[in-house]
């Protein structure tokens, strides 16, 4: 039997680095009342060039660091973990539900398309997974999916090249191809993207929809904690609590890129 939880118990959430924090971000904006921690493997980021068994012990290592915490839930902010190790999650946290970004954006994305086309953009493994095909297929049969690595977009997010012209260009170069496929939605399959978010519309073209899965997981952890009757009822902002297995030198500078406020809350932990 899982830990007890309660109303007031916190949201877990962790990610490879620190693009996870466009969830956390996303969360906060829906459930402003919700406790959170946040685990980022900044020592082991990233997680989107590895194999898969090193990314499945990778998955078990950070749902044991917030099982520390007693979480009412799990949201998995990576989407390589997403594709490849949701079970691993699963298996190591005792029963309380587990979310992960991929299902999440698949579910918006064959919502929102009107002529069941839609692209997909994120690292090498997660694309390789073809896991967002095969959620996509499952549920939509009809839908054709085209999928593109854009492997540099991580770094570049993680430089805040927002809007440098090295970026228009890296993007040009990734986009091209699938802006000429026809799709009327495009999920951004990787929890860094949203912060180029506007580069990627400019390239694309504005009657393209985007799905930024970090918003569709807010949408799901709404939606979940009041069916289970775990929302917390009390009144009160809490600062996440923000964990990382390495404060690289860029931390905080990373950190108000993506969140758009000073430094919060930094503990360093081992893995």
């Amino acid at each position: 039997m899982h830990h007890k939880v309660t109303q007031e118990s916190p949201i877990g959430i962790f990610d490879s680095g620190i693009g996870g924090l466009t969830v956390v971000k996303a969360i906060r904006a829906a459930l402003p009342s919700e406790r959170i921690i946040y685990f980022g493997d900044t020592a082991r980021v990233p997680y989107g060039t590895k194999s898969q068994i090193t990314i499945r012990k990778y998955a078990a290592d950070n749902t044991n660091i917030l099982m520390r915490y007693q979480p009412k839930m799990i949201i998995v902010a990576c989407n390589t973990v997403s594709a490849l190790a949701l079970d691993v999650v699963e298996k190591s946290c005792n029963g309380i539900p587990v979310i992960g970004v991929l299902k999440a954006g698949a579910e918006l994305a064959v919502q929102v398309t009107k002529n069941n086309r839609i692209g997909v953009i994120g690292t090498q493994a997660t694309i390789c997974s073809n896991a967002y095909a095969r959620s996509i297929y499952l549920l939509n049969p009809n839908t054709q999916v085209i999928s593109q690595a854009c492997p540099l977009f991580v770094p570049l997010a993680e430089e805040g090249f927002i809007d440098h012209p090295a970026t228009k260009l890296i993007g040009h170069q990734y986009l091209a191809e699938i802006r000429k496929q026809n799709i009327d939605t495009l999920v951004l399959g990787c929890t860094h993207y949203p912060i180029l978010r506007g580069v990627i519309e400019e390239t694309v073209g504005s009657d393209i929809r985007i799905i930024d899965s970090a918003e569709a997981v807010a949408l799901k952890t709404k939606e979940l904690l009041a069916e289970s009757d775990l929302l917390n009822p009390v009144e009160n902002t809490f600062a996440p609590h923000l964990l990382v297995s390495d404060l690289p030198q860029k931390f905080s500078t990373i950190y108000q890129l993506f969140m758009g406020t000073e430094l919060p809350d930094v503990e360093l932990v081992e893995v």
